[in-house]
């Protein structure tokens, strides 16, 4: 369970938020897909839900293709979790296409997730193009996909700011 004490403005009021994962990989399966596991895993035991999993191609269509899929099908989601697809390789897409459509953008995000995995994985950390924003009134957050990258994400970042961040959507 998250310490709440470690948030900047504890939540006084417990909420349940209606999330959604999308694993961006060419390759992952949803038996061998251990990062949207544990993302799903965290939101779960931090009492949200999950609305909608889905893994989809490293491709820019297909990865907005996505978004507007689980807006128009599952209205009630308010933030989406991606991961994979935020490195510099060719077929590293997510960030090009979440950046282009974000109607805010959360800077810091990206910047303190870089800074947290220096510290865990040292210089490596500057290929992260992990980013965070809102599009449609939704949170949408892009993590790289490896198993450690979702794990720093959600517990130091995702997690501690999720409620205080839909509250200000809405």
């Amino acid at each position: 369970m998250l310490d709440r004490t470690l948030q900047p403005h504890p939540d006084s009021i417990p909420v349940r938020i209606n999330c959604a994962i999308v694993t961006v990989s060419d390759t992952r399966t949803p038996a061998t897909d251990s990062s949207g596991a544990l993302a799903q895993q965290l939101l779960q035991a931090a009492g949200h839900t999950i609305g909608s999993y889905q893994i989809v191609p490293d491709e820019p269509d297909r990865i907005l293709a996505e978004l507007e899929r689980v807006i128009v099908t599952v209205p009630t989601i308010q933030a989406i979790v991606f991961n994979g697809g935020t490195g510099i390789s060719t077929r590293d897409t997510t960030y090009d296409a979440i950046s282009r459509i974000l109607t805010k953008t959360i800077p810091g995000f990206g910047e303190i997730f870089r800074w947290l995995s220096y510290q865990e994985i040292g210089s490596r950390a500057i290929s992260s193009r992990a980013i965070a924003g809102t599009y449609r009134n939704m949170l949408v957050f892009s993590l790289p996909g490896s198993r450690g990258a979702v794990q720093l994400g959600m517990e130091k970042l995702v997690l501690p700011e999720l409620i205080h961040l839909v509250n200000q959507l809405t």
